[in-house]
């Protein structure tokens, strides 16, 4: 494949042709992935008439695996190539997703299969997923962290421009499970894109490893370290008001606003929207503001997004007001996740980054679970617009009290490594 860069300045990351195959599989893994996004949500809500409490359940089961398998994970990615953890994972997640239009044919899809589907997604993004972050800092220098971020979140924004519109029309056509074989061929040709990668790595020698020292090496390793605690506890918090919010905006849109699962498509390009703009412009905002500053904004723009939609009337304002909400969310978790991702990346040196990414992923997901259940309970008992509400004002307390937190507010560049002493 050939590309000319006559836009790009002399030393873009995308001129590096590793880093550039790595931003392409992200980019097209991500277009399929915002068919799923919707697809399995609507084949439960629409087609199997899901209750706020069984969506409350898928969602909870999408991230359990977090809690279940995170930490061991961390120990277990120290000690393996990252890549071919990444590669494999791509290939459990086109079979996974493939088995539900394969299910809806036979005329055996359940909510059953769909929870099953939903914790087999989970336990690929907590292994795979945690892999792929670290295979990121084996391609590009520690110093360009931010800006690396910024430009894959570019990739995942131009898929959920397109992506959203591209689901709507699949599943108008062929309905929610159907649309789902999509997303297989696409994480096919992901794996395809990524099999041509080659990075260096250096792994420690057999005969030094001890799972459960190693262990709680990582988990001390984070302990010792204010700011990675202090980022863990904020963006766990954030994440109990998300799933909350998440379980019931698809529910809302479809029975509050009375949108067709093609309009919800449509509607979902607004979040594709905010993170182009935010991509584009994240990595300045962070470079003005400093990563920490900019990290806290994230979270006071998600929670206004939710706020909104809790107060959007029906009719036509309320689908304006829907993907109003899509487009603020947007932005606001692209300013929050590339800082998150490069101040936990660039404090940790190389032979700690498995162990560190799954032990903050594990502390960061701890309240998912129970944030979706929780939503789900609470759209079905207290109704939706509070549930969104609860969620709003919820994310707004978190940005106020990490701005009170000096240890983050205080964060205007990226810190070095701290070398770790052995165990």
């Amino acid at each position: 494949m050939s590309f000319k860069f006559l836009t790009l300045a002399p030393g873009d990351l995308l001129r590096d042709a590793v880093y550039r195959r790595l931003w392409t599989s992200i980019l097209v893994s991500s277009l399929g992935g915002q068919i799923t996004l919707l697809a399995l949500p609507l084949t439960a809500a629409v087609l199997l008439n899901a209750s706020p409490t069984q969506m409350g359940i898928l969602q909870a089961l999408e991230v359990l695996p977090f809690a279940l398998f995170s930490l061991p994970t961390g120990v277990l990615l120290d000690r393996v190539r990252k890549l071919p953890v990444y590669i494999a994972g791509e290939v459990v997640l086109a079979v996974a997703v493939a088995s539900v239009p394969l299910a809806a044919v036979l005329g055996v899809l359940s909510m059953g299969w769909l929870y099953l589907v939903g914790f087999i997604i989970g336990a690929v993004h907590t292994t795979a997923g945690s892999a792929g972050q670290i295979v990121l800092t084996q391609v590009v220098p520690r110093e360009r962290l931010v800006e690396a971020h910024a430009k894959n979140a570019l990739a995942s924004s131009g898929a959920e421009v397109a992506g959203p519109g591209v689901a709507g029309l699949l599943i108008k056509l062929v309905g929610a499970p159907l649309a789902l074989a999509v997303d297989a061929v696409m994480l096919a040709l992901s794996t395809l894109i990524l099999r041509g990668i080659r990075v260096q790595e250096t792994l420690p020698p057999r005969q030094a490893q001890d799972f459960w020292r190693e262990l709680k090496a990582g988990l001390r390793f984070v302990r010792e370290r204010e700011l990675l605690v202090s980022m863990a506890i904020v963006v766990a918090a954030w994440n109990l008001f998300h799933n909350g919010a998440l379980v019931v905006q698809i529910l809302f849109a479809t029975r509050e606003l009375k949108l067709a699962p093609q309009t919800v498509g449509w509607s979902y390009a607004a979040i594709g929207l905010g993170t182009v703009l935010a991509s584009v412009w994240g990595h300045r905002i962070s470079k003005r503001l400093g990563p920490g500053p900019c990290l806290v904004v994230g979270f006071a723009t998600c929670g206004l997004g939710w706020l909104l939609l809790a107060l959007a009337p029906s009719g036509p304002l309320g689908v304006v007001g829907f993907g109003a909400m899509l487009f603020i969310w947007g932005v606001g978790a692209v300013l929050m996740f590339i800082n998150f991702l490069s101040l936990r990346q660039a404090v940790t040196p190389a032979p700690m980054l498995g162990r560190m990414t799954s032990t903050v992923r594990w502390l960061i997901l701890l309240p998912a679970a129970p944030g979706a259940l929780l939503g789900g309970w609470m759209g079905e008992h207290l109704g939706l617009r509070a549930t969104l509400a609860f969620s709003g004002i919820g994310c707004l307390l978190v940005a106020v009290w990490a701005w009170n937190h000096a240890t983050l507010r205080a964060v205007r560049e990226l810190p070095k490594p701290v070398e770790v002493l052995p165990a």
